[in-house]
This record gives C-alpha cells, sequence and structure tokens, in this order.
C-alpha cells in the first residue's frame, strides 16, 4: 500500500514538474506522461524501503515549514564558513589548526544523523570522516578550538541538531 501511495505521489510530482498539456491547443502530450510512470515507478523501487518507516510523518506540513528554515540557517552557515576558510587561504598568518574531533549528537535516527553528518560536510572547514553506531562522529575540523567532546559538540552539532530533531525525529 505504501509503495502505490509513493508511486502516486511521485507521479503526480511530476506531472506538475512537466505539465504534460500544451497550454494553447490543450493537447495532452503522451511521451512526458510515460516518462512520468516509468520515473515514479523507479522512485516507488528504489525508495521503498527508506518511505515506509514512518510514512505518516511527511505528511504534516510543519516539518516542510522546519525544513524551510533549516535550509535558511544552513545556508547561512555555509556562508558564514566560505568566508572563514577564504579568509583563511587569503591570510596565511592566520592559525590554521587542523585535527580529527569527536562529537556526540543525541539524534536517533539513521535520517537525523546522516542529514547531520552531510550538513557538517557541507559547511566549509569540517567534514565527517566516520559515523559511529552509537551516536558518535569524527569530524575533521580545519580549526580545531575545542578537543574536549561536549564543547565541540556544542560548537559543531548544536546548531543544527534543533532543526533536524524537528524535521526528521
Amino acid at each position: 500500500m505504501k509503495k502505490m501511495t509513493l508511486f502516486i505521489l511521485a507521479f503526480i510530482l511530476w506531472v506538475l514538474l512537466v505539465w504534460p498539456v500544451d497550454p494553447v491547443t490543450g493537447e495532452i502530450h503522451i511521451q512526458p506522461i510515460v516518462v512520468g510512470l516509468i520515473a515514479a515507478a523507479l522512485v516507488a523501487l528504489i525508495m521503498r524501503e527508506v518511505s515506509v518507516q514512518k510514512f505518516h510523518r511527511w505528511l504534516n506540513p510543519v516539518r516542510y515549514f522546519w525544513g524551510a528554515a533549516y535550509l535558511i540557517m544552513l545556508f547561512y552557515y555555509i556562508f558564514k564558513a566560505n568566508l572563514d576558510v577564504a579568509y583563511r587561504v587569503l591570510h596565511p598568518a592566520i592559525p590554521i589548526r587542523p585535527g580529527i574531533v569527536k562529537v556526540r549528537t543525541t539524534l536517533r535516527t539513521a535520517s537525523g544523523i546522516t542529514l547531520l553528518a552531510n550538513s557538517i560536510t557541507l559547511t566549509p572547514g569540517t567534514l565527517t570522516v566516520d559515523v559511529t553506531d552509537d551516536g558518535e562522529l569524527y569530524i575533521h575540523w580545519i580549526n580545531v578550538q575545542a578537543t574536549d567532546v561536549a564543547e565541540a559538540s556544542r560548537i559543531i552539532v548544536e546548531r543544527f541538531e534543533w532543526f533536524i530533531r524537528k524535521i526528521v525525529e
């Protein structure tokens, strides 16, 4: 049942994106519809395992609001980190203290931890090197500001966790 729901949602999204109806003549083009059916079937087959767990949660529009807010916040931190890295590159006298630090997350779902790890990696100056099963992440940091797990977690992880919890968990 959930695979069929995912198929229908993917097909509706496809139709809305390509809109196979000619606005002048009103003629319906068959080729985009066939391609959409194939694409929706592939999405339903590939994503069936991901989407099955707690699928009803994704029907909550509040999650999409927090997702949009998260993207704005993520772009802000990416922009800020880009400026920091560019400044360090252009001014070699600034101390760069690279290192790998261990941080902890309170997120428990695989999708939440994955989103967190990807967000950290997308932010210049940090790179997720490893994720353990018990919620620990190893981060390569271009300028290590703290080696204590709690302090490093506060600096790197906490800004993302609150939003990710609202969206995924």
